[in-house]
């Protein structure tokens, strides 16, 4: 069985052959799977209405409502973002492969469906999805603000506290909204830099201050984005504030968190390896604690405790 849990996975089937429907709903159930079946892309729709499937096998063609564009309805407005989505067609050509990926498909599979192939890769996008999902969640536990947008600032998805900081800010955070101009410009110039996730962007609109700091550019185009609200300060005085320490010891303090070695740290304050090992003595001495780890999981508690 693919699922090691006790519900079995859920897999919406989408085809307008009554054979293909019946040849992988009997394969797909022997493997384990609940399989909801629709004979059209209109009835794929009404089935995530009544149930989000954990999985998705989509027809490319057919008639009235093609996979191609079924798929994106179910991305774009059935909240099926984290379900993949595999294509299969008869017809294995170079332009339905693109517009199945383009349309937020994950795979492609040629008809006919080698079931061996298809149970792999149902294997793989299953665990690829549920990992995602996860992650996303333990963002959400932690209450980090994270925003996920592509290369032209269109938002891929949010953190709930990232979306209620965007709104207080008077800024749109839905999927498919884009961040401000300003905020795009600036994505376009940023370069990789030792500064990279502390030096960001501020804007501020009709509320709060937002400061965008980039954590992450994907191999996909993703670009992870972390959201501070500015009327709080900057870490650094978080820092100071929470701990007792000067400006300079706070500095010392966040880049340690960022886990940059004394000289590299020495290297980006411009200051010599010496010093930067007194103002850890005198953080540790504020702190009442010994060692690096010990100052990097104190100060993240305060970082990461961002209301």
């Amino acid at each position: 069985m693919l699922s090691e849990t006790h519900d079995p996975t859920s897999v919406l089937l989408v085809d307008d052959s009554p054979d293909t429907l019946a040849m992988l709903t009997d394969a797909l159930s022997l493997s384990g799977m609940n399989v909801e079946v629709a004979h059209s892309g209109r009835e794929a729709l009404t089935s995530v209405d009544r149930r989000l499937p954990d999985i998705v096998l989509m027809d490319a063609m057919m008639p009235g409502l093609d996979g191609f564009e079924t798929c994106q309805i179910l991305k774009g407005e059935k909240g099926l973002e984290d379900v993949p989505i595999i294509f299969m067609t008869g017809f294995d050509e170079t332009e339905h492969v693109v517009r199945a990926l383009a349309s937020g498909g994950v795979d492609f599979i040629a008809k006919p469906v080698p079931l061996d192939e298809l149970l792999a890769r149902i294997k793989v996008h299953l665990a690829n999805a549920r990992k995602a999902r996860s992650a996303r969640k333990a963002l959400d536990r932690t209450g980090r603000r994270i925003v996920a947008c592509d290369q032209n600032g269109a938002i891929l998805w949010t953190t709930p506290q990232a979306a209620q900081l965007l709104a207080r800010a008077g800024l749109r955070a839905d999927e498919g909204d884009r961040l401000p101009w300003e905020v795009i410009d600036w994505l376009g110039s940023e370069m990789e830099s030792e500064t990279a996730g502390l030096a960001g962007l501020r804007t501020r609109k009709t509320g709060a201050c937002v400061e965008f700091r980039l954590l992450e550019r994907a191999a996909d185009g993703e670009i992870l984005l972390r959201l501070f609200d500015c009327d709080q300060g900057s870490d650094e005085e978080r820092l100071a504030d929470g701990f007792g320490l000067t400006l300079r010891e706070a500095e010392v303090l966040l880049w340690i968190t960022h886990g940059k070695s004394n000289k590299e740290i020495a290297e980006i304050l411009q200051m010599s390896p010496r010093t930067v090992n007194k103002h850890l003595e005198q953080i540790f001495n504020k702190l009442g604690i010994e060692n690096r780890t010990a100052a990097a999981t104190m100060a993240v508690r305060i970082l990461w405790n961002e209301g």
